[in-house]
C-alpha cells in the first residue's frame, strides 16, 4: 500500500513539475505578448525598458530613411534589420541590440547618439522571435549571439574589410552583446557597450521567480530549462554572459543603474569582475532598469563617446 501511495505522489509531483516547466516556458520563452511586464512594479513602461527617450528616439527614427535588410540565421530563421548609412562614417558602424519583447527601432535614442553625435552608420536588428524577424521563441541572448556574428559579417560586406564595429545593447540586448563578446570575433569589432544586462539566464529567471511568484529557482528553473532545451534548442545553464566575458578580448563598457530592481545592480559587479578584457564601468545613481540614459543623458553620452573614441579611429 505504501509503495502505491509513494508512486502516486511521485507521479503527481512529476506531472506538476512538468506543467510548471511548460507554463514558465510559455510565460518567458515562447513568442507571445508578455503581459506580465506591464504588471511588474519596475517595468510600468510601454514598450518595456523605455523612458522619455523612447519617444525622442521614435520621433527620430520616423524622420530617417532606414534601409530594410535581412539575412538568414545559421538555423534557418529570417532575420530583419534596419540600416542607416552616414556620410561621415568612414566604415564605422554601431550594431544596437534591443531588449526583451522589444524591436530594433525601439533603440532610436541610442542610434541617434551614434549617427548624429559620433557620425556612425547604425544597424538596428530585430532579434529572433521579435519584430519582423521569424522565430517562435526568445533566446535571451544565447542563440542571438550567433545572429549578431552574422550581422557583423553583413556589415563588413557592406563597409569593407577596413570597417570598424561597435556593439551596443540594453537589457536583453546588453546580455546579448556580452554573450557575443565571448565568441571569436573579427578584429574589426573594436568595442562592446552593455547597459543593464544580466549575468546569466539561469540567475535572471531564478531572481524573477522569487520576486514575481515567490517561488525558489529550484526545481522550477530546471524544469523550464528542460522544456526550453527540447523546444528551443538551448538550456538556461549554458546561456551565461558571465562565462562569456571571461573569454572576451574586446574592450567592454559596463553601464547599470544602481536602482535597478529588474536586473539587479549586483549582476553588473559580477560581470565586471569576471571580465579579463580592457574594461570600464558607468554607474548611474538612481536609475531604474533601462533608464540610465534618461537619468543622466549628459554623463551617458560623454562616457560612451569617450570609450568608443579610445578604440575606434
Amino acid at each position: 500500500m505504501w509503495l502505491i501511495v509513494i508512486a502516486a505522489v511521485l507521479i503527481i509531483a512529476a506531472a506538476a513539475l512538468s506543467y510548471a516547466g511548460f507554463f514558465f516556458y510559455g510565460v518567458a520563452i515562447k513568442r507571445a505578448p508578455k503581459e506580465f511586464l506591464a504588471s511588474s512594479p519596475d517595468l510600468k513602461l510601454d514598450p518595456p525598458v523605455a523612458g522619455a527617450s523612447w519617444g525622442e528616439g521614435a520621433e527620430w527614427v520616423a524622420r530617417q530613411h532606414f534601409r530594410e535588410v535581412q539575412l538568414r540565421s545559421g538555423d534557418g530563421l529570417e532575420l530583419k534589420g534596419y540600416f542607416l548609412a552616414s556620410e561621415q562614417a568612414a566604415g564605422r558602424t554601431a550594431i544596437i541590440a534591443h531588449g526583451y519583447s522589444g524591436k530594433g527601432k525601439d533603440m532610436g535614442a541610442i542610434a541617434k547618439l551614434y549617427y548624429e553625435r559620433l557620425g556612425y552608420n547604425v544597424l538596428l536588428p530585430d532579434a529572433r522571435g521579435h519584430g519582423q524577424s521569424t522565430g517562435n521563441y526568445i533566446g535571451f541572448g544565447w542563440p542571438e549571439r550567433h545572429d549578431v556574428v552574422k550581422w557583423i559579417e553583413w556589415v563588413l560586406e557592406e563597409t569593407g574589410a577596413e570597417g570598424q564595429i561597435v556593439l551596443h545593447g540594453v537589457s536583453m540586448g546588453g546580455a546579448t552583446v556580452l554573450m557575443t563578446a565571448g565568441e571569436p570575433l573579427p578584429v574589426q569589432v573594436k568595442a562592446v557597450i552593455e547597459d543593464c544586462g544580466y549575468s546569466s539566464v539561469k540567475a535572471q529567471l531564478s531572481y524573477q521567480l522569487r520576486r514575481m511568484y515567490r517561488l525558489p529557482g529550484f526545481p522550477f528553473v530546471q524544469c523550464a530549462s528542460l522544456v526550453t532545451r527540447i523546444k528551443a534548442g538551448y538550456s538556461f545553464g549554458e546561456a551565461s554572459a558571465l562565462k562569456q566575458v571571461r573569454k572576451a578580448r574586446v574592450p567592454i563598457l559596463f553601464i547599470h543603474g544602481d536602482a535597478d530592481k529588474f536586473v539587479p545592480f549586483f549582476m553588473m559587479e559580477e560581470l565586471y569582475q569576471a571580465c579579463s578584457a580592457p574594461k570600464e564601468k558607468l554607474v548611474v545613481h538612481g536609475a531604474g532598469h533601462g533608464l540610465a540614459y534618461d537619468t543622466d543623458k549628459t554623463g551617458y553620452i560623454a562616457k560612451v563617446s569617450s570609450f568608443v573614441g579610445r578604440y575606434v579611429q
